[in-house]
């Protein structure tokens, strides 16, 4: 095909403004889709997503528009709208020249919109901006379109105005595209140079490898070398996606699609990797892919260790459709043999817990969530702690940095200050306020990672009622007066529930923690101490009482030193008890440790 008659674009957008649903529209509108087979959020194919509603991974698929009786091809990335999922977002940006920036005309510029919109200017892509949801009687388009112009400096007096939903105005969006995006650059007869921008495992084909043609042609049968691995496959089935695999002969520059040669070692494809051919492996290598910055960390260990190596498979295949996360062997005194997990965020990682479940069928404990530290040793070195038991001893260091980052918060103007009042409870400083409209305000502070991750967000949502909307970005590392509260079950101390806080968050901290553990921590036949500490000294304890048996219940009348005989006697067995008995913490005891206190 030739090149001036492809657009490869993204739909961006905030949570919920609309994007599956106006990738349902295109698809249909295009006849890629036939109506019988039509349903709603069509490419959110994986379980997880049409159970809670969101995109998770990028999805691409082919459609063609015919335009003055020209066909043009429209390869089209449906792309997530969450924070923790920006990563997908910026991968399929590479693969793309242009950039669908659709707005809710009843709710305006939201965090993630202002996010996703620099993204794709930092691209360097071009932008065309849709206003959806045009047919709601709340709907407000000519302010919302002045809001664009002021908050994002993109031009949008001109915007599509469109409702995804009953498909008004999508004609117009797919004659844009054609006339306003840019057709790829590329050289058909260069030597082979494609993008690989995602991939999947499947357990009959092997790896199915995603990827963009930049420059030259790739048939089926060819011999290709992957440039980052070194690794040599035959190109056994190429295609495209519409949405389902269609296999094609070849894939010239600008297109979008599959490359399939039963590749089943995992580690031999890398995302962001440069795919060419075997007889010209001199190629430049493209740019690829920034490394992911984790952002929170929690350990994963099997209920059963037995499952140990079964994980391990699971995370390599989770791994290698969702290059945004790693993991690392670890080993506790409490919870045996695990795996450490960085994370982009709690959705993330509560999104890779539930898929590990679902997917691969695994019973396991997660730890509490933590932010990566940075600490200031003696002599002069410094350690990246993961987790709170790898913090050395006190004597050891001179100070712990911790991760700020820059939170941006879209709320509207009569929930001001309840949100200023939030961010200031949670240790953020004030850096600067912006009037979007008349009705909303983005207010911008500097908050530790550690205090976004605890309950920062759902205070948020609550005080502005579901109205407030938060982005943020690492902006980089400070000294703070940090401790580690460690959680001790019967002066042992449980290495999964301990936690690096604040010195003055750490006694409210600590109690909470003890009063969940209570309630979580079934009865033994001895009395169970809960303590939080602060190095040697005790702040907090709680105690479980002991389960027992009525001994006195045979003693009718009589002297009452019979009585006190048989509770001493029951005593002294109760302190052996104690002394060799060891307490069950049930899996749900850890995971209501995750849950804000």
């Amino acid at each position: 095909m030739d090149p001036k008659y492809i657009r490869n674009f993204s739909i961006i957008a905030h949570i919920d403004h609309g994007k599956s649903t106006l990738a349902d529209r295109i698809l249909e509108i295009t006849g890629t889709v036939q109506k019988r087979e039509m349903k709603a959020q069509l490419l959110d194919d994986m379980e997880l997503e049409r159970e809670r509603g969101i995109t998770i991974k990028a999805r691409a698929v082919t459609a063609v528009h015919e335009k003055d009786g020209q066909k043009y091809v429209l390869n089209l990335i449906d792309t997530p709208g969450h924070v923790d999922f920006n990563y997908e977002v910026e991968k399929s940006m590479q693969a793309c020249e242009g950039a669908i920036l659709l707005v809710d005309a009843s709710q305006g510029v939201e965090a993630q919109t202002v996010a996703n919109a620099y993204l794709a200017i930092e691209a360097d892509l071009e932008i065309i901006t849709v206003l959806n949801k045009v047919d709601l009687g709340h709907a407000r388009p000519d302010e919302i379109a002045e809001e664009v112009e002021n908050s994002l400096a993109i031009e949008a007096t001109d915007a599509c105005r469109i409702s995804a939903k009953t498909g008004v105005g999508v004609d117009a969006v797919l004659d844009r595209i054609v006339e306003s995006f840019p057709a790829p650059q590329g050289d058909p007869s260069s030597p082979l140079r494609a993008l690989i921008f995602d991939a999947v495992y499947d357990e009959y084909r092997g790896v199915i490898v995603y990827l963009r043609i930049m420059d030259g042609t790739l048939n089926k049968r060819d011999r290709v070398l992957m440039k980052g691995t070194d690794k040599k496959f035959e190109a056994v089935d190429i295609g495209i996606f519409s949405p389902k695999m269609e296999s094609r002969d070849s894939l010239s520059v600008g297109e979008v699609g599959y490359f399939v040669s039963n590749i089943k070692a995992l580690g031999d494809v890398r995302i962001g990797d440069t795919l060419t051919l075997d007889k010209t492996p001199d190629v430049d290598m493209l740019p690829g892919y920034r490394e992911p910055r984790h952002m929170v960390y929690a350990d994963f260990y099997p209920t059963n260790p037995k499952d140990y190596e079964t994980m391990r498979e699971a995370l390599d295949t989770l791994s290698l459709s969702d290059s945004s996360f790693s993991y690392e062997a670890v080993t506790s005194e409490a919870l045996g043999f695990g795996y450490r997990c960085g994370f982009l965020g709690l959705l993330h990682m509560e999104i890779i817990q539930q898929r590990l479940e679902r997917e691969h069928d695994l019973d396991m404990i997660q730890t509490a969530p933590s932010v990566t530290y940075k600490v200031q040793l003696k002599d002069g070195t410094e350690e990246i702690i993961h987790s709170p038991g790898a913090l050395p001893n006190p004597d050891r260091f001179d100070e712990v940095l911790e991760p700020i980052v820059r939170v941006s918060m879209i709320v509207p103007a009569e929930f001001i200050g309840v949100t200023m009042t939030i961010s200031n409870d949670h240790r953020g400083i004030f850096i600067r306020q912006e009037h979007l409209s008349p009705t909303r305000v983005q207010l911008v502070y500097d908050v530790p990672l550690a205090e976004i991750m605890y309950d920062f967000y759902d205070k948020l949502k609550s005080a502005t009622r579901g109205f407030g909307t938060l982005n943020y970005d690492l902006k980089g590392y400070e000294p703070a007066d940090l401790v580690k509260l460690s959680i001790l079950v019967n002066g042992d101390e449980v290495d999964a529930l301990c936690a690096i806080v604040h010195k003055s968050f750490a006694d409210p901290r600590g109690r909470a923690i003890l009063k969940k553990l209570r309630k979580e921590i079934p009865r033994h036949m001895f009395e169970v101490r809960l303590q939080a500490a602060i190095g040697s000294r005790i702040i907090a304890r709680e105690s479980i009482a002991a389960l027992r048996k009525d001994v006195t219940a045979k003693c009718y009348g009589g002297d009452i030193s019979r009585k006190r005989k048989l509770l001493e006697k029951q005593k002294a067995g109760k302190r052996r008890m104690r002394q060799v008995g060891s307490v069950d913490i049930p899996q749900k005891a850890f995971l209501s440790v995750l849950g804000s206190e």
